[in-house]
C-alpha cells in the first residue's frame, strides 16, 4: 500500500495524455458536475460577493474546469499543484490567457448562468490565475482561501484510508468559515492508468465522503453518479458545501 504522496511518481505524470483521455472529448459526468458546480456557486453569491474573494483549486492537476467556475467570484485564484509536470501545463494554460480551446466546452456549461455570462473567460484567466507547486499535505492550515475546489485528489494521494481523510482535511482547513466549496472523489477507483504509469486511489463512496466532509461543513450535498468513465471505478462523487466556522484539526 502506497501511504505518502512523495511515494507516487508524480514526475512522470503526462499532463497532455491525461487531458486527451478524459477531457479532449467531453464526458457527460464532467459537464454534469461543472452545472452543479456553476449553480452552486451562483446561489451561494445569490446576493452579491465579497471584496476580495481569494480562490483555490487544490491539486489542480490538468483540469481547468475547477478554475473557470470560480471566476466570476474571485479577484485572484491559486492553482496549486504537487506534479511538476502538471505545474508547466497548468503555468502553459495561464501564459498571456490562452487557455486550450479543449476547455471551452466546459465553459459554455458555466455560461448559461448570468454570473458567467458577464465574463470573458480567457483574459480573466489570465489575470487572476498564478501557479504554485506545494503538497496540501504541507500547508498546515496556515494558509486560508474564501473558495475552493479539490478534484479527484484527496482520494488519489494514495489507496489508505488515513491518507485520504488527512487530504480532506487538509483541504477544509485551508478555507474560511462560510467559504463555498466543491469536491470530487472517484467512486470506488481502484486507480488509473496515465501512460505507462499507474496511480493509486482510494476506494470511495458517498458515506465515506460524508463522513469526511461532515465534521467541518455547516452545510454538505452529497451527488452519487453512477457514471462510468473508464474500467476499474464505479463513478464520481461530488460535494458542495460550505466551510463551518469552526477550524477543525486534521
Amino acid at each position: 500500500m502506497i501511504d505518502r504522496n512523495v511515494d507516487v511518481p508524480w514526475s512522470e505524470f503526462d499532463p497532455e495524455a491525461y487531458v486527451n483521455l478524459n477531457y479532449r472529448i467531453p464526458l457527460e459526468a464532467d459537464l454534469l458536475i461543472v452545472g452543479l458546480m456553476r449553480d452552486y456557486f451562483s446561489r451561494c453569491y445569490a446576493e452579491g460577493v465579497p471584496t476580495s474573494v481569494r480562490g483555490v483549486d487544490m491539486g489542480a492537476g490538468a483540469n481547468l474546469y475547477p478554475a473557470l467556475s470560480m471566476l466570476p467570484w474571485c479577484e485572484k485564484i491559486l492553482l496549486l499543484e504537487y506534479a511538476a509536470p502538471n505545474v508547466e501545463y497548468l503555468e502553459r494554460q495561464a501564459l498571456g490567457g490562452r487557455y486550450d480551446t479543449v476547455w471551452d466546452a466546459f465553459w459554455e456549461v458555466l455560461s448559461e448562468a448570468p454570473a458567467y455570462r458577464d465574463v470573458e473567460p480567457r483574459s480573466r484567466f489570465g489575470e487572476i490565475v498564478r501557479v504554485e507547486r506545494a503538497d496540501l499535505l504541507d500547508l498546515g492550515g496556515q494558509r486560508r482561501w474564501d473558495i475552493g475546489t479539490m478534484f479527484f485528489v484527496a482520494d488519489s494521494i494514495s489507496d489508505c484510508p488515513d491518507g485520504f481523510r488527512r487530504g480532506v482535511a487538509c483541504f477544509m482547513n485551508a478555507l474560511n468559515g462560510g467559504a463555498p466549496f466543491a469536491a470530487a472523489f472517484m467512486k470506488e477507483s481502484l486507480g488509473y492508468q496515465v501512460g505507462g504509469h499507474h496511480y493509486p486511489a482510494y476506494r470511495v463512496n458517498a458515506d465515506r465522503a460524508r463522513e469526511s466532509l461532515e465534521p467541518f461543513a455547516a452545510e454538505l450535498e452529497i451527488h452519487d453518479m453512477d457514471h462510468m468513465v473508464r474500467p476499474g471505478h464505479e463513478g464520481m462523487i461530488l460535494a458542495l458545501g460550505r466551510r463551518n466556522p469552526v477550524i477543525a484539526v486534521p
